[in-house]
């Protein structure tokens, strides 16, 4: 179970930290790191700060984007230290510890951090489904990468341990069944290019739509079968449009 959960570190600045990041991984029994767009990649530093935890290093996935990092993935969680208002649906870290555990017995599940200066940008926050922050002191927020990688994946293990042997349990909610970002992706430029094709999106003046339908449908966490609807639905549209012609 806790191999199909996977720590993303988005734009790492310092290989120490990738090296800390996998020990902090492995002392919870954590071992899917993927590095998107690593300024430097693993080096002999990171290897010394691993200690033990080389196996996790040496099978570091290294990819381009963040999008790469999880399309195969059905639960997407972002840490950030910002307050962002309502915007993002927000997570305790205890409550997120749960649901990734809850959530990898149906799909692999991602937990993602930022750059060791600012975190994750907004585009990257509009990739994940919630959002996650340690309630640190307020007047010394400042967490290092591999201390704020060591505090979930404990919390992580805490949800493990209380889930052992865990099934889902015959439930509607547990039994529902989520699309994988890929397939949201995809929905997301079906929608964009019908709301193109309707004119209720204005190519000059594009405007934030398309980023606050985002925020919309990560909230609202559509269901696999719920998203084939809208997307028929954005297929009828389209087909409208077309007979128009």
């Amino acid at each position: 179970m806790l191999d199909k959960i996977r720590i993303v570190l988005v734009n790492t600045s310092h290989t120490g930290n990738i090296g800390s990041a996998a020990r902090a991984m492995k002392t919870m029994g954590l071992s899917s790191l993927y590095l998107v767009d690593p300024i430097s990649e693993p080096d002999g530093k990171s290897s010394a700060l691993a200690a033990g935890a080389g196996d996790v290093l040496a099978n570091a996935k290294i990819v381009s984007t963040l999008q790469e990092a999880v399309a195969d993935c059905g639960l997407v969680v972002g840490t950030t230290m910002r307050t962002r208002g309502n915007a993002w649906s927000t997570l305790e870290p205890r409550e997120c510890g749960q649901k990734l555990v809850k959530e990898v017995a149906n799909y692999p599940v991602a937990l993602v951090f930022g750059r060791e200066n600012n975190g994750l940008n907004n585009e990257e926050l509009h990739q994940c489904h919630f959002n996650v922050a340690i309630p640190a002191n307020p007047e010394y927020s400042s967490l290092n990468l591999a201390a704020a990688v060591q505090t979930f994946c404990y919390e992580i293990r805490v949800a493990f341990l209380q889930q052992d042997g865990y099934q889902p349990e015959n439930s509607q909610n547990d039994d529902s069944e989520y699309p994988l970002t890929g397939d949201l992706e995809r929905f997301y430029v079906h929608l964009e290019e019908t709301l193109n094709n309707t004119g209720f999106i204005v190519p000059n003046h594009p405007g934030m739509v398309m980023q606050k339908l985002r925020r919309l449908f990560n909230r609202a966490r559509p269901e696999s079968l719920e998203l084939n609807i809208l997307r028929g639905i954005l297929s009828s549209i389209d087909k409208k449009m077309l007979d128009k012609k």
